[in-house]
């Protein structure tokens, strides 16, 4: 199970020894009141494209090459070279940047020595987030992308019909990482006829192409928020990455998908999101395995949270 390191004090909600969470707040505000060190396996499913709405905010490196200067990434640039050669392409992704990197650092302090980061995006920014994460973390801790297709969505005639999403895999250390491929769920032998009784029988492990339905609207999964994903996919990424009892975190959680798929699987989440209906669905769907609580910045100091009130009934 994931230990907390010696570099955060743990804010007023977590507990490594308490109940999973459902935390309503603004994650910029959340994270650092975590403990370094803290989970085995972190999730990150953020906007796809924030655009100029998102506000700008600065962050310093969370690790240097040697100790020393900025980290050396991407073909040997420094972070900062990286970080103006991509701003300069285009202006709509500076701002793109700005959100999610603080919130990418903050989970590469959180994740522990064997934890694994997995970055849900899609075609329109996984690139840029790609060259974000070989300064963040080291090329060499990139470990795979994953591509979720699924046969839903517009029918374009211009161009071949976009059809998946992009899953980035990245480890906190290339040496210590936890993966237990004995644990994830098997697929069918396309040819099973090439193999024994046997194999055919037992299935084959998935490769990094994942064909996975999206959330049925009429299915039992459905909880009628608009990102929800399904639980199948986030099965796959918890069984593989974590292991019973250890602590997985969700910081834009939406629906609560990791959560309800942590609690089916032994395992302890925070879930943390600022919508209001993100909570409410959350509540529903989460509340028999968590607390549920909501964050202010201002009261940390004094070492209290403020319980989220039910929702009034109309």
């Amino acid at each position: 199970m994931a230990a907390a390191g010696d570099g955060g004090t743990a804010g007023p909600l977590w507990s490594p020894s308490g109940r999973s969470l459902v935390v309503e707040a603004d994650n910029a505000n959340y994270l650092p009141t975590l403990p370094d060190g803290a989970f085995t396996l972190i999730y990150v499913d953020p906007p796809f494209n924030t655009g100029r709405s998102q506000r700008r905010q600065q962050t310093s490196m969370v690790r240097s090459a040697d100790g020393e200067g900025d980290r050396i990434g991407f073909k040997g640039r420094s972070y900062r070279t990286i970080r103006g050669t991509l701003a300069s392409y285009d202006d709509a992704f500076e701002d793109y940047w700005s959100f999610l990197e603080p919130r990418l650092a903050e989970a590469w302090r959180l994740l522990a020595d064997d934890g694994t980061l997995y970055l849900h995006l899609d075609y329109r920014e996984v690139h840029y987030a790609k060259v974000l994460l070989d300064a963040l973390f080291g090329r060499e801790c990139f470990l795979n992308e994953i591509i979720w297709a699924y046969d839903y969505g517009a029918r374009a005639t211009r161009r071949w019909p976009t059809k998946h999403d992009n899953i980035l895999v990245y480890v906190k250390d290339p040496a210590r990482y936890h993966f237990d491929s004995a644990a994830v769920d098997r697929e069918p032998y396309m040819a099973p006829g090439l193999v024994t009784p046997e194999k055919a029988a037992r299935g084959k492990l998935p490769t990094d192409v994942w064909w996975h339905t999206i959330v049925s609207p009429t299915g039992r999964e459905k909880t009628g928020y608009p990102t929800q994903k399904p639980e199948g996919l986030l099965r796959r990424i918890v069984a593989a990455s974590s292991r019973e009892g250890d602590w997985v975190l969700d910081f834009f959680a939406g629906s609560g998908t990791l959560g309800a798929v942590a609690a089916s699987l032994g395992r302890q989440f925070v879930c943390v999101d600022q919508n209001p209906q993100a909570i409410e669905v959350m509540r529903r769907r989460l509340g028999e395995h968590a607390d549920v609580a909501g964050f202010e910045p201002e009261l940390q100091q004094a070492g209290r949270s403020q319980a989220v009130p039910p929702a009034a009934e109309g």
